[in-house]
Order: C-alpha cells, then sequence, then structure tokens
C-alpha cells in the first residue's frame, strides 16, 4: 500500500525573549514567548533525509533575537507581520510557503514607592523596577503566505465574577437532572478570548494601532460582562461579541471560550446558620465550557475551533 507524507510543519516554540529599553532612566520592557511555524518545500527532509531545503530551527531562533534588536518590539502583533513576512520572502530558494508566528506576551507594571522613599526625587515609581502582572496574557497569531497577512490577537487567563445579576432557569430537566434553578448567582469565568482583524498586509494598507486596539477591546469584553444582565453565560459570551464588534471597526470576527466556574452555595443549616447567597464552594474541577464566535454578516470565520 501507498503511502502519502501530508501536511507538515516545523520551527522552534517558546522561544523566550525579554527586551529592555534603557533610552532613559524609566525602562521600557517587552517579555515575550515567540514560536515560529514553516510551511513549505519540506518533502524531502522528510522522504530522504535531504536537508538541502530545510532551514535550521536554531536559524529561527536567532532572528527572533535578532530582529528584537534590529527592529525593536512596538508591539507583538507588529513583530509578528516582521518574522513572518522575512522567513517566507527571504529565506534562500524560497522553499518557505507560509510562515505562523504565535506570541504570548506577559505583562509588567512598574513598583510604585511613596515619595519619600523614591529612588529618584518627587517620583511615584522606580524607573527600572517592576512587578509582574497576574492578570491576562496577551497573544498574538500572525500567518503570512507570501500574499496575505492574517492577524489574530487575543488573551487569555483573564478572570472575571459576577456577584449578582445572573440566573439560570427554564432548562431542560429529565431523570439525571439534580442542578437547582438559580435566581441570583454567581458568575464567574476565566476568559480566553481571539478576534481577527481585517487587515491583510497590502502594500498601500494601514497597520491598525495594535496596542490601542488591544486595550480597547479587552475593555469593552470587560464592560459587556459587567452590563449585562445574565440568564446564561452563553448569553454573555454574545453580549461580549457583539460589543466589541460594535465598537471596533478593525475587528470581524470574536471567538470566547469561557469555562463556568462554578461557586455553589454551602449548606450551613447544620451549624444552625441561614446562608442567604452569601457563602460558596468554588469548584474548579469539573466546569460547564462555553464556547462560541461571533462574526460581522458576510464574513467567512477563520478563528480555529480547538
Amino acid at each position: 500500500m501507498a503511502h502519502v507524507l501530508g501536511q507538515n510543519q516545523y520551527g522552534k516554540a517558546e522561544n523566550r525573549i525579554v527586551r529592555v529599553y534603557r533610552d532613559s532612566t524609566r525602562h521600557e520592557i517587552k517579555d515575550l514567548n515567540v514560536s515560529v511555524s514553516l510551511q513549505g518545500e519540506f518533502e524531502d527532509v522528510h522522504l530522504t533525509g535531504s536537508n538541502a531545503n530545510c532551514l535550521p530551527t536554531d536559524t529561527t531562533k536567532n532572528t527572533v533575537y535578532a530582529f528584537a534588536k534590529e527592529y525593536g518590539i512596538e508591539s507583538a502583533e507588529a513583530f509578528g507581520i516582521i518574522l513572518a513576512r522575512h522567513f517566507v520572502d527571504n529565506t534562500e530558494r524560497g522553499v518557505v510557503h507560509s510562515a505562523r508566528i504565535r506570541i504570548e506576551e506577559y505583562t509588567w507594571d512598574r513598583i510604585k514607592t511613596p515619595d519619600n522613599s523614591a529612588r529618584f526625587i518627587g517620583s511615584e515609581e522606580v524607573g527600572h523596577s517592576f512587578v509582574r502582572n497576574g492578570q491576562e496574557t496577551r497573544t498574538v497569531e500572525v500567518v503570512y503566505d507570501g500574499e496575505n497577512v492574517q492577524v489574530i490577537s487575543g488573551l487569555k487567563d483573564l478572570i472575571v465574577m459576577n456577584s449578582t445579576n445572573s440566573e439560570f432557569w427554564g432548562y431542560i430537566k429529565d431523570k439525571y437532572t439534580t442542578l437547582q434553578e438559580a435566581y441570583d448567582r454567581i458568575l464567574a469565568t476565566q476568559v480566553t478570548a481571539r478576534w481577527k482583524y481585517g487587515y491583510s498586509g497590502k502594500d498601500d494598507e494601514a497597520q491598525p494601532n495594535w496596542n490601542r486596539s488591544y486595550t480597547h477591546v479587552k475593555r469593552h469584553l470587560l464592560e459587556a460582562f459587567a452590563e449585562t444582565y445574565s440568564y446564561s453565560l452563553q448569553q454573555t459570551l454574545h453580549s461580549m461579541g457583539t460589543r466589541v464588534l460594535n465598537n471596533r471597526a478593525e475587528v470581524d470576527e470574536v471567538r470566547l471560550e469561557l469555562p463556568n466556574k462554578h461557586h455553589f452555595l454551602v449548606d450551613l443549616e447544620p451549624f444552625g446558620l441561614k446562608n442567604d447567597n452569601e457563602v460558596y464552594y468554588a469548584a474548579d474541577r469539573m466546569y460547564g465550557l462555553i464556547e462560541g464566535t461571533v462574526h460581522r454578516e458576510g464574513v467567512v470565520p477563520v478563528i480555529p475551533v480547538v
């Protein structure tokens, strides 16, 4: 029976890079985890072991670090686009047909200090001291195929909670249903969001302001979560995606993954106490997982369902 080599790709995963800008006493930091994956004319390296068309993964790693110095890191999206274009357009003999760059960005906050103990008089923060932000991780995926650029930005591990304004009732019940209807419950989730930009990388097309766009998309996600009176987490998901599309013209599609971080009322009656929606048990396993995509009419969704 004949065998055929199917889809294949290779690259260097999780290149950890910290870029420090020392232009003044107030340093800036970009902390990224960059993964490079290439597709192209790599049949021989699989079938015969010939490495003639193989760009070493070590070279892709070195390129990431060199480009951080040469071009800087204004945003994760812009850095990913520069890398993807380089691997496709500049690799010898044109053997790389498509490059995918995945980036996680970790945020650092400045450590604030009282005026009387700051190193620099009159300052409320030390310019070279940071604390790792415990909130979300910013994510980026850039794919370039020699003609078009596709940018999918996102975030993960953004934990949010509403202590009220959430209900869940009127659902299907059968002989296996034990869940009690809730008319005032905690709604909490750990948001994973990805959004695709309309930007395609044409020569005459200006890039969005990636950092500003990220900040505003996150703001609209949070505002929609906070302002939606929720009858289901599915309804909240749709409100969050719709809010982004209504306010950010550069975004065409939003995909959300929202695990329901369940909070169950603790039975305090054995202790002679009434629990009036005040004391809960927070469960991390098992959890409902709500997923969905909201996109503009006429747009074909491309964000992978994983």
